[in-house]
């Protein structure tokens, strides 16, 4: 049993995962990474330039999980592809999202490599998806007939509760189980419910990082996060202020949307203007055709409708007026530069008056993670083309990651004991703090850190 970690770096990149396993090659992944660009935003496909690949398993839609699934496609046309209906749905969107993306940064950053594949290659690559359900057992064979029931190796989805269509994949295998999380919550979020994983004995456990090196606040609890939310929103209206809230547009922004339309039902804040963006808007039109076929909160919520947001785009967000009692609910959750929520806060940043609230994960060096760490009176250049500006607004932090709290990773991993535990997606401090712990807690697993590029024998 083999395993490369193509994810370029120890970090939450482009996360990739080469396993071999009962005579089969697979991929585990293969996203984009969210602030690199050109090469470095690639998975490091050349450590398995020589494998044949069989088959891709992949566990959500996030751009750093299937962001270039094209081009893993067309360097190998005969492997197969799986996930779930959902995640295909949302991919599609992704994807050619990306692709006009690309284009525009190929103008403006002059990144001549882009776009890494066309409109045209993403319908083709995506006729090819085979779509899964959750908790079905489904058998990848070997090449040779005869010997199908020796080489047999299966894999399941189970829901992740991370967001719409996301999953963690069992691997069964010369009488081996492997047992990959992707990105898991393990907490019940505003739509999302919490994920439902497998409990019986696993020998080895690929665990995502996220959040191991945040404690989890004590005392929190989802509804008082949401009510403490509600209160600063209440706050900054009172103060004349809109508020900026930095969102993914797929998962954040639909929890954002469900809170802002509980807000309203119960009364916590009056009626109010909501802006979201294009793709976030895409996004959200998938969750209310899945409101009644999947497992969540909320199942009667059809959020276009009932939250009522108004769309923003890449013109309009330059003129939209920064008027009191307004929520801008703006991908991306990072402000990469040339973003809406990007562009929208390099307009207020330096106003007393207004509002960014940061709800979820930033990596430190990207635009939101400098901000948010930035002390008032402080600069930040929200985009290396712009100039510096001095932080003046009012920025607050609130915990609604869509990622398991690290005390319930540990939880997880002890009640699985697995024999071997692979920790990846995660920043170096995360990581090390997860590996410290499991190997103090589970004395009997062997800990790795897989160093990218390098093949492990598990």
């Amino acid at each position: 049993m083999k395993f490369i970690n193509l994810t370029r770096h120890t970090e939450i990149g482009a996360n990739s995962y080469y396993l071999e396993i009962a005579g089969h090659e697979l991929i585990l992944d293969c996203g984009m990474h969210p602030k690199n660009v050109g090469e470095d935003a690639l998975p490091n496909f050349k450590a398995i330039a020589d494998r044949k690949i069989e088959a891709a398993l992949i566990s959500h839609a996030h751009q750093d999980h299937i962001g270039t699934l094209p081009i893993l496609m067309r360097r190998f046309p005969n492997a197969r592809i799986f996930m779930t209906e959902a995640t295909a749905d949302i991919g599609n969107t992704l994807l050619h999202n990306s692709v006009n993306v690309m284009t525009r940064q190929r103008q403006e950053i002059g990144e001549m490599s882009y776009p890494f594949f066309t409109h045209r290659e993403t319908d083709r690559a995506s006729e090819r998806w085979r779509w899964c359900p959750v908790n079905q057992r489904m058998s990848i064979f070997g090449e040779r007939a005869h010997n199908r029931e020796r080489d047999a190796l299966t894999f399941e989805f189970f829901d992740a509760g991370h967001v719409l269509g996301s999953t963690g994949i069992l691997l069964r295998g010369e009488g081996q189980t492997i047992f990959y999380t992707g990105d898991v919550n393990f907490d019940d979020q505003t739509i999302m419910e919490a994920a439902i994983f497998p409990e019986k004995k696993i020998d080895i456990l690929i665990m995502e990082s996220t959040r191991g090196d945040h404690a989890k606040p004590e005392n929190w609890t989802r509804l008082g996060e949401e009510r403490r939310l509600a209160d600063a929103i209440a706050t900054a209206f009172n103060r004349g202020a809109c508020v900026l809230i930095p969102v993914f547009a797929l998962g954040k922004t639909q929890e954002i949307l469900a809170m802002l339309y509980k807000f309203r039902r119960e009364r916590l804040l009056a009626d109010f203007p909501i802006y979201i963006g294009g793709l976030s808007s895409k996004m959200t039109d998938t969750y209310d055709r899945r409101a009644h076929v999947t497992r969540r909160q909320l199942p009667r919520l059809q959020l276009l409708k009932d939250a009522a947001p108004f769309i923003l785009n890449d013109e309009t967000v330059r003129d939209a007026p920064l008027r009191a009692g307004r929520v801008y609910a703006l991908s991306s959750g990072m402000m990469i530069p040339k973003t809406l929520s990007n562009v929208f806060a390099q307009r207020l940043v330096d106003n007393p008056q207004h509002s960014i609230f940061f709800v979820g994960y930033a990596n430190p060096e990207s635009p939101a993670g400098l901000l948010r760490d930035t002390p008032a009176g402080g600069e930040v250049a929200l985009d290396p083309d712009g100039p510096t500006q001095r932080v003046r607004c009012n920025i607050e932090q609130f915990q609604f990651s869509a990622h398991a709290a690290r005390e319930s990773l540990i939880d997880y991993a002890k009640k699985l004991s697995p024999k071997t535990i692979v920790l990846v997606h995660g920043d170096p401090p995360a990581v090390e703090w997860m590996r410290c712990k499991l190997t103090s807690e589970l004395p009997g697993s062997d800990l790795i850190v897989p160093t990218p590029g390098v093949e492990l024998e598990l």
